[in-house]
């Protein structure tokens, strides 16, 4: 899984920069940067904080400190050079081709009513990739925190499908609304249209740790919510660019069947 994810660097790093280009980003390396560290530094820096509390425990699941210089190296040795090779050659190619010239001058948003507000969009679509996998959650979580065997690996697999399908209809939905509303800014609606769902699984953590687990030490309290706050970042993230792709060649597929004389 280390592997798979340090050399998915230059995927990443190809994906970001194409993205930035069509966007007409300002700053490439800030990009490029970003995807390189900051949710790995997030990641690290939480388990860091996490083992040093353990070993104050003097438990014997404390990460060895030649593994954690081992992640440093697959991360800072190949994973940040992958990100900047994927960028680069991202960078090298044309972008985007978009169906439509843009406006220089951008139109005025007209009013929009309350229901359509930002916030109160994205926490409504959150709840239906939230009830898509909120079952199979429970599974996961009683093999992670209380040592039951998970064995319903197909079955995880068809949630899988069935999540990526209703975060990707959430957002396509959402991002129609807001353009027929005359808001043209949906770029990161969509991408929280879907990601919001991540605040509920967190929620739900809370929910499963007060009623299902009997943890009372506070270094333990800490590895529970610190594993998932690192789970819903994950969750969140995959989420998010399910729905931002989505929404992105939905946007380009409607406006590609217009004609422009």
């Amino acid at each position: 899984m280390m592997l798979l994810f340090t050399f998915m660097g230059t995927l990443a790093g190809y994906t970001a920069s194409r993205f930035c280009k069509l966007f007409d980003g300002d700053d490439w390396k800030l990009t490029t940067l970003l995807t390189a560290c900051l949710y790995p530094g997030l990641f690290f820096l939480i388990f860091f904080v996490l083992n040093l509390l353990i070993w104050g425990q003097k438990s014997s699941g404390a990460v060895p400190f030649t593994t954690m210089f081992a992640l440093l190296v697959l991360w800072f040795g190949i994973s940040v050079p992958l990100v900047y090779l994927g960028s680069y050659s991202g960078f090298r190619k044309p972008a985007i081709e978009l169906p439509v010239r843009t406006n220089q001058v951008a139109r005025k948003i007209p009013d929009q009513p309350w229901f359509t507000h930002s916030i109160f969009m994205s926490l409504v679509g959150g709840l239906l990739p939230f009830g898509a996998v909120f079952t199979e959650l429970f599974f996961i979580m009683s093999s992670l925190w209380q040592h039951q065997f998970y064995y319903l690996f197909g079955f995880l697999a068809l949630v899988l499908l069935i999540l990526i399908v209703t975060c990707a209809e959430i957002s396509i939905a959402l991002t129609y609304f807001q353009l027929t509303s005359e808001d043209y800014h949906w770029w990161w609606r969509s991408f929280f249209a879907s990601a919001s769902s991540a605040v509920y699984v967190f929620l739900y953590s809370v929910l499963y740790f007060t009623s299902r687990l009997q943890i009372d030490k506070p270094v333990s309290t800490m590895l529970y919510f610190g594993y998932m706050f690192i789970i819903s970042v994950m969750f969140l993230l995959l989420t998010g660019a399910i729905g931002t792709v989505a929404s992105f060649y939905f946007v380009k597929a409607i406006y590609g069947s217009i004609k422009v004389d």
